[in-house]
């Protein structure tokens, strides 16, 4: 995949965003923290047998992040698009399939399969979500509820300026706009994993896509609101709409590929422009109406909260909180590049049908879409999870 657009990614350092202002997809980040330690029983629960991971892995690598200089703001889901309905019963349909094929490996005693199917089980409770952003309250850590999904409100505060960059795991974030992705940066020490930079403008360039045909692209190779056309990867998908234009083009064209009983499933003949008008006009949060703010931890409600709730060590947590109230300084200094660069804000996804991307300029939440394969295949990274 990494052929599709080489150059697209270039490996950073965690020193290299000192004083950059992150959005973070808070939802992708548990998700993680909850597989990651799933199978370390001292991490995994308290003594109550309350699961704690993911305040574990929240805790210490913001602490980790804001210790750097970087400036985190973590972003919630709200509620999931209309469209997105189908997608949601087939993931809850693979979530009870994965329940019962993890029994049978625990009664067979298949290691390999524990692992596998213990992973496909894991979800985030809405408690979950709430004890983070309790956490990252006390800490000083903006916290934003998206109105919809995280992703398009992450890339709505990148486009318009608000923060330099969408911290995920997840690919989709450049369908959402996002001018700057990082990968890897809620990643721990151990993993020795440096953050991986994408630039949405880079990924246009070399693919040679306007952004309407990114997101064609990304549609094409399948995406949460439309079933899609079997047999498509991103191969296929960026060549066709390279060859035709557009997908508007090449689902009336007689391409052999479209051509044919039950070829292209219903929901995305008849639902594509629908999608399309979702991916460009997502529901997101005003940028400007966004005001973040870092405040000074509240060490002892940390420590209340951490210990005395969640049966924390408290020496490591006031440990991590000494370098929190320390690190606060290093967020209010300023990059030197600050006093000289432009303007931030610029829109790749502005440019015009055929050309990369390149113009400037604030704008709404543009292009969004949640297209996981496709965007993962055409930026030239690895599908999460």
């Amino acid at each position: 995949a990494a052929d599709h657009a080489p150059g697209a990614m270039k490996e950073g350092k965690f020193e290299n965003y000192f004083g950059r202002k992150i959005a973070i997809d808070a939802s992708t980040s548990i998700y993680q923290f909850l597989v990651a330690v799933r199978h370390e029983e001292n991490a995994l629960t308290n003594a109550d047998g309350v699961v704690t991971s993911h305040l574990n892995g929240m805790f210490y690598r913001t602490v980790r992040m804001i210790d750097a200089g970087i400036k985190p703001v973590y972003v919630f889901d709200g509620k999931p698009p209309t469209m997105k309905g189908g997608e949601l019963a087939k993931r809850h349909a693979r979530a009870a399939q994965a329940t019962a094929d993890l029994a049978k490996a625990k009664e067979e005693g298949n290691q390999e399969d524990i692992e596998k199917f213990s992973k496909r089980t894991v979800r985030a409770t809405k408690q979950q979500s709430l004890d983070c952003k309790k956490l990252l309250e006390l800490m000083g850590v903006p916290v934003i509820d998206a109105p919809c999904e995280a992703e398009s409100t992450c890339a709505a505060l990148c486009a318009a300026g608000k923060v330099f960059a969408v911290g995920t795991e997840d690919m989709d974030a450049l369908t959402f706009g996002s001018t700057v992705l990082l990968r890897h940066l809620t990643y721990s020490d151990t993993k020795k994993m440096p953050p991986m930079e994408y630039r949405l403008a880079d990924v246009l360039r070399l693919l040679e896509l306007s952004m309407a045909q990114f997101i064609d692209v990304c549609i094409l190779c399948g995406c949460d609101y439309t079933d899609k056309l079997k047999g498509v990867g991103p191969e296929t998908a960026l060549k066709k709409i390279r060859e035709h234009g557009s997908l508007h083009a090449l689902l009336h064209s007689t391409d052999k590929l479209v051509v044919g009983e039950d070829k292209v499933p219903a929901s995305l003949r008849e639902g594509y422009e629908e999608v399309q008008r979702l991916f460009t006009s997502p529901e997101a949060a005003d940028p400007e109406a966004v005001e973040l703010r870092w405040g000074e931890p509240d060490v002892e409600g940390i420590v209340g909260f951490m210990c005395g709730e969640m049966g924390f060590d408290e020496k490591r947590i006031r440990s991590s909180c000494e370098k929190l109230v320390k690190a606060k300084g290093k967020g209010n200094q300023v990059r030197i590049e600050n006093f000289f660069a432009a303007k931030p804000g610029t829109n790749p996804a502005a440019a015009p049908a055929g050309k990369a991307a390149a113009g400037s300029g604030k704008r709404k939440a543009e292009p969004a879409a949640k297209a996981g394969k496709g965007a993962a295949a055409a930026a030239g990274a690895k599908k999460k999870k």
